[in-house]
């Protein structure tokens, strides 16, 4: 057996219970779970009742004491938000301890500074349960798929709001509906806006794109859209065109024809997205999520499961805290971090305009119902360049009609000067709905 590993814990709440209850039941399960030990954990409330009982000299309300201590060679993450837990992060570091941490957030905004200053110290910060849960994806990027020049990543990273989408399309509920149910079932908060207006899923994608890509990656420009003003009737329209609507995150390589290599160009989004229902993603059901992996020469894998709750995210940090222990444990002699492992940044990375992201597109509008209108739709976007791939009228009236478009791949430049001229047109009522389209 070898030394016994102390932890910090910062934080008790879902996750952290989670933590606690596997550490404490160690049968089973990989040998060096025994060495580890729980030695300080930090909680709002002392008198809270907890799903997991611990002594009470190992609780204090004081994060700082929780990382200051001796007895902790590596501190767990799992308060949550970006503040304290970034300068308490960055305190751990400063001390020389290695540190877990699930918080997506923190590692989004401010994952390069506290990159730098782990490589600095010498030591770890593990991020596997920041993204998708207990879904392997952190290491595979970092390691299994290191070979490879990634194309792509895209994927359903976030639990409540594929939930409320299958709902929706399930069933044809509304989604103010869907969302009480989630809420009262415990999958969005009683402020749902991080996870409803794509929040959450923006910062994943910048994890995952800065891992699958080599560079940090500018979280506040990614356009996102989130699914709060998502109607019903888009998601039954896209059904009965063949398609699913889920909150998509996507990160992919655009091609240069510069000179200029020292930075590589990336598309990222997120936004309410049709897909096709013979693709992998369609049939990600429920509070799952899934990230599709392109690259050369592997091609596409996925990977699937569970997104949120305390087990799959609590395997994911206890995943993390054995990689820093089993390294620990073998007193690697040269003292120095494993590459993959701590997987710094390696180039630079640029996020391109908006509207040079190239994407199919669905769009609503509501119309006039004379004759000549959907003739006039289809004379804007060919004048900007626009391949109609379909074109639907639905729900026609005496007075209105909706009119269902999906372009083919086109830049979002082109498809806002399209735009502008539709809305522009006197037959045009309003554009309702644009999403995107794989």
């Amino acid at each position: 057996m070898g030394t016994r590993i102390g932890l910090g814990l910062l934080g008790l709440g879902t996750v952290g219970a989670g933590v606690a209850e596997i550490l404490q039941n160690p049968e089973g399960r990989h040998p060096l779970i025994g060495e580890l030990e729980l030695v300080r954990v930090a909680v709002r409330d002392l008198q809270r009742s907890r799903p997991v009982e611990l002594p009470a000299a190992v609780l204090t309300t004081d994060p700082e004491t929780v990382v200051d201590d001796p007895a902790v060679q590596v501190v767990v993450e799992v308060m949550g938000g970006i503040e304290p837990a970034r300068t308490l992060i960055m305190r751990a570091i400063a001390a020389g301890k290695s540190v877990v941490t699930a918080n997506k957030a923190v590692i989004a905004h401010h994952g390069e500074e506290i990159a730098s200053a782990a490589a600095a110290a010498g030591v770890y910060v593990l991020i596997e349960a920041a993204v998708g849960g207990g879904i392997p994806i952190i290491e595979p990027l970092k390691q299994s798929l290191g070979g490879n020049r990634i194309e792509r990543v895209s994927g359903i990273i976030n639990g409540t709001t594929n939930y409320i989408l299958t709902r929706m399309a399930q069933e044809g509920a509304a989604y103010q509906a869907v969302l009480k149910d989630a809420q009262d079932l415990g999958y969005a908060e009683a402020d749902p806006a991080a996870d409803v207006e794509g929040l959450d899923a923006a910062d994943k994608i910048a994890i995952l794109s800065g891992l699958a890509f080599g560079g940090p990656i500018e979280r506040a420009a990614i356009p996102t859209q989130g699914i709060s003003t998502l109607q019903s009737r888009d998601v039954d329209y896209a059904k009965q065109l063949g398609y699913v609507v889920k909150l998509l995150a996507v990160a992919e390589r655009l091609q240069t024809t510069t000179q200029d290599q020292t930075s590589l160009p990336l598309a990222l989004r997120v936004q309410p997205t049709l897909i096709p229902n013979e693709h992998p993603l369609a049939g990600v059901n429920g509070v799952n999520n899934a990230i599709l992996v392109e690259g050369d020469p592997i091609g596409r894998v996925m990977f699937y499961g569970p997104g949120a709750g305390a087990g799959p995210t609590a395997s994911a940090v206890v995943a993390d805290i054995l990689n820093i222990a089993g390294i620990r444990q073998l007193e690697n002699a040269n003292g120095c971090l494993d590459p993959l492992l701590a997987a710094n940044s390696w180039r630079a990375c640029h996020l391109v305009h908006p509207n040079a992201i190239q994407q199919r597109n669905y769009v609503r509008f509501k119309a006039k119902n004379a004759p000549g209108v959907i003739g006039q739709i289809g004379n804007c976007f060919g004048a900007c360049d626009i391949s109609i791939q379909s074109i639907v009228q639905f729900d026609a009236s005496e007075a209105d009609a909706e009119i269902v478009v999906i372009t083919h791949e086109v830049s979002q430049g082109q498809m806002h000067d399209a735009l502008k001229a539709i809305t522009n047109l006197p037959e045009i009522k309003g554009l309702i709905a644009h999403l995107g389209c794989l």
